[in-house]
């Protein structure tokens, strides 16, 4: 059995008393556009888009240019239906109850002729007691209607247009509208399973733990177990062998269980210690015999999100288990514009490629979905923190009692889903809405006057300020409390941004400034920032559909979403490397570009610690086959960004800063203890000859970055900087961390041609050497995964690289053979 899920057993019909779960998604059902009769097979969960294509109805919107050739199916209605039978046993039972996980977006349920609900936000689960619709044989119909023109009819009820687009009207996932990294694919459907609930007496509604106090010694917690009776009954509970005799009035009755662990293994997120979990059996009982079974996984940890003021403005830094905690991660969005189709293995691999690339934090953003269960189970098991966003993303809401009130309502839903996981570190309101109102020129756009204005901010504040705090205030326990309105605090174009808060900086692609600016634009929480990089050769073959490869054709030109995309990344393309004209060389720079990029920026905010105590990159992942900012494209290739993301966030970091007098090599830890080795620093030039060595003991502080050699360009033989390395090694209880250093740009080093040679020497282990500096070699074998890659080789200091499995074909390129 999965840990970390709550479960429900299955258990032999003829027990009355016994909580009954039927899945309908696994039916036989049927679709078919509203005015149309004729009916297709569907898949529940599932899309239309999906069905469509299943259904060989609709070309593939991930290939080519087809995402235009299917715009038509967001304006259109769409039914879908199923019939379904119940046993005169299952008919007996006094509840049955009707359970939508998820419906996409706006829908009518109607039960053998009856309309049972009106469902209008995608993130909520519906519950409906059809006690009184049933019948042996019984036909369930949704119809959904067009998201597009719903929305499009709220919008004029109010006498202004909300910015950015209507799509604030549905509770509904923002990407699906478009984005600057995906398509436009507003589709509808049952998103999530559908299933009947039959009970009679009494079921278990919702279990949450609260912990009250956590020493060495011991754990002290309260296990909350919220019941739903229907009648004057009397029910045994069993949490944790703790056995309690409730006599139950009808309503609903929250049950609280102490509970005592001795000498507790605490929750670490991942490099800190090990992710340590504890789960609970929960058993409701009546005449001896098992109602209804749970199981509850927690981890026994405390978090705070520290916010003091100091000389420089105000912290914002985690501590996990009282250690303050350098965040090294990404931000995530859904992992297909279909998240339906995405499985359970997809969602932990996600987490898992976070967890390979030294990551300790995800920041799930708020233009998305909220992230499957598999999802927040991987992240407890794998030590990942979890920034929650709400579902808002770069825009503002209406404020009217309709749609607030079912705001509320998601909040509850999402919340008792997700608060039993130890990984929930922040949940925030939303992403960039503040900033967009602040710094976007919204007022102006739209033309707002001074009366539209204070109404469209008061419903902001209303939401944000208000209804989301109050609503966690009350679901969650005290200390469990952690929200933060709005991510960014304040824009990237106001000095606060970098003072206090956490902060967005675009000024690297969006404001065009060079790389090294990252270097003076440091915040105290950098949440999002971010360059773009081309996917892997296989995701653009599979995306172009058999068109060749090139930058000007037609499928590569339509999977680049930022309007002037390819344009900036050929400007920066020119400041630091050569611009290749063959596309497959081009291809490859633009993935070194990016990793570039995101290397400075890594660096940069690691050697702020403490001032900056956070790092995440835009973005972890794709929803489609596409140019973006990801790291990990659409079918799970890691770019060139990705193995540097696993370097340049290692626990013990290495870098160097230069001015005209000299060097400083300066290294930092994100462990818990200070670390304590020796920095062996040599000079090469590109043949591998050693022109200067030197080497100490040192320790790295917990605290802060340190400064660890000085090195003066007067102490240094005389060198060509466009043709020598220097390579830095510490060397740690024998575990060495190797960094390099180069004294110019890519575009001005004086390469030769390398022969770079693989050599077999284990199973899955490679050696791979080369007779000159080979820069940034990257091995290609099909559907071979290798640990390292897109590395550097000083001629005499090989290699080794281990495969995923056995190979005898590389292919090999380096920086030279890009740029001739």
């Amino acid at each position: 059995m999965r840990k970390g899920l709550i479960v429900f057993f299955l258990w032999t019909i003829g027990l009355p008393a016994q909580v009954l779960q039927k899945d309908l998604s696994n039916l036989t059902w049927t679709f078919y556009q509203s005015g149309k009769n004729e009916k297709m097979k569907a898949t529940v969960p599932g899309t239309v888009h999906t069905d469509l294509l299943a259904n060989q109805r609709i070309p593939d919107p991930f290939l080519e240019s087809n995402e235009n050739e299917v715009q038509w199916i967001e304006n259109e209605d769409w039914t879908y239906e199923v019939q379904f039978s119940l046993t005169d046993i299952e008919r007996k039972k006094k509840h049955i109850e009707l359970i939508f996980e998820g419906l996409d977006t706006y829908a009518n349920v109607s039960l053998n002729g009856q309309t049972i609900l009106e469902a209008d936000n995608m993130f909520r689960t519906w519950k409906i007691d059809v006690k009184p619709f049933v019948k042996a044989h019984n036909q369930l119909k949704i119809q959904f209607k067009s998201a597009v023109t719903k929305v499009n009819a709220l919008a004029q009820k109010l006498p202004f247009q909300l910015p950015d687009d209507n799509r604030v009207f549905a509770r509904k996932a923002p990407y699906q509208f478009g984005w600057d990294w995906g398509p436009r694919l507003v589709t509808c459907g049952i998103w999530k399973p559908v299933k009947l609930q039959l009970w009679d007496a009494v079921l278990i509604d919702h279990v949450f733990h609260e912990q009250r106090s956590v020493s060495p010694e011991k754990a002290e917690l309260i296990v909350h177990v919220a019941l739903t009776n229907s009648q004057l009954t009397t029910v045994e509970l069993v949490v944790n062998a703790q056995s309690q005799i409730l006599n139950l009035k009808k309503g609903n009755t929250q049950v609280e269980v102490p509970i005592t662990i001795e000498n507790p293994k605490l929750w670490w997120c991942n490099g800190l210690g090990q992710p340590n979990l504890y789960t609970f059996p929960i058993q409701l009982k009546q005449d001896g015999k098992i109602i209804e079974q749970r199981e509850l996984t927690l981890g026994i940890r405390t978090i705070e999100l520290v916010q003091e003021s100091d000389a420089k403005g105000k912290s914002f830094y985690f501590k996990l288990n009282g250690k303050p905690v350098f965040m090294k991660g990404s931000n995530v969005i859904p992992p297909d514009s279909f998240v339906p189709r995405v499985t359970k293995a997809q969602w932990i691999n996600l987490v898992e490629n976070a967890r390979l690339s030294n990551q300790n934090m995800l920041r799930v953003w708020g233009g998305g979905i909220y992230a499957d269960d598999a999802f927040y189970q991987a992240c407890d098991e794998k030590g990942i923190m979890v920034w929650q966003d709400f579902m808002f993303a770069c825009a503002l809401y209406p404020g009217d009692a309709s749609f607030l009130n079912s705001i509320e309502n998601e909040v509850e839903d999402q919340v008792k889903r997700l608060q039993k996981h130890p990984s929930i570190a922040l949940w925030c309101g939303n992403n960039e809405s503040d900033e967009g109102w602040h710094n976007w020129g919204w007022q102006k756009k739209y033309n707002y006057s001074a009366l539209d204005s204070a109404q469209i901010w008061n419903d902001y504040q209303r939401l944000f300020h208000q209804l989301i705090p109050n609503k966690l205030r009350q679901l969650l326990p005290k200390n469990e409390y952690r929200y933060w309105p709005s991510s960014p605090s304040i824009g990237w174009g106001r000095k606060e941004s970098l003072t206090q808060g956490d902060s967005h900086y675009w000024g690297v692609w969006w404001g065009m400034e060079p790389f090294e600016k990252y270097n003076e634009k440091v915040g105290r929480f950098m949440s999002e920032y971010g360059f773009q990089g081309i996917p892997s050769l296989p995701t653009l073959e599979y995306l172009s559909n058999g068109e060749p490869l090139s930058m000007q054709s037609k499928s590569i030109r339509h999977h680049q979403k930022h309007p002037t995309g390819y344009a900036i990344i050929n400007e920066y393309m020119q400041r630091d490397f050569w611009v290749p004209t063959d596309f497959e060389k081009y291809h490859y720079v633009s993935q070194l570009l990016q990793a570039r990029g995101i290397k400075i920026a890594i660096e940069a905010h690691r050697l702020a610690k403490p001032y900056c105590m956070g790092t995440l990159y835009w973005q972890l992942n794709d929803c489609w086959p596409v140019t973006s900012w990801s790291s990990l494209d659409y079918l799970g290739h890691w770019k060139a960004t990705h193995y540097q993301i696993k370097e340049s966030f290692a626990p013990v970091f290495l870098a160097v800063t230069q001015n005209e007098a000299g060097l400083s090599i300066v290294g930092s830890t994100d462990t818990l203890e200070e670390k304590a080795g020796k920095l062996t620093v040599r000079l090469f030039d590109f043949s591998g000859v050693e022109l200067w060595s030197a080497s100490k003991d040192c320790t790295l502080d917990i605290e802060k970055s340190t400064m660890l050699m000085p090195i003066s360009f007067t102490e240094l033989p005389k060198f060509v900087k466009e043709k020598s390395v220097l390579l830095m090694e510490f060397d740690s209880n024998h575990k060495k961390t190797t960094a390099y250093h180069y004294f110019v740009k890519p575009k001005e080093m004086q390469l030769e041609k390398p022969k770079v040679e693989v050599k077999i020497i284990g199973e899955t282990l490679l050696e791979v050497s080369s007779n000159t500096l080979a820069k940034n070699v990257f091995l290609y074998a099909e559907g071979h995964f290798f640990n390292d890659n897109f590395f550097d080789i000083i001629p005499g200091i090989p290699r080794i690289i281990k495969t995923d499995r056995p190979t005898d074909t590389v292919k090999i390129m380096s920086l030279f053979d890009a740029m001739h």
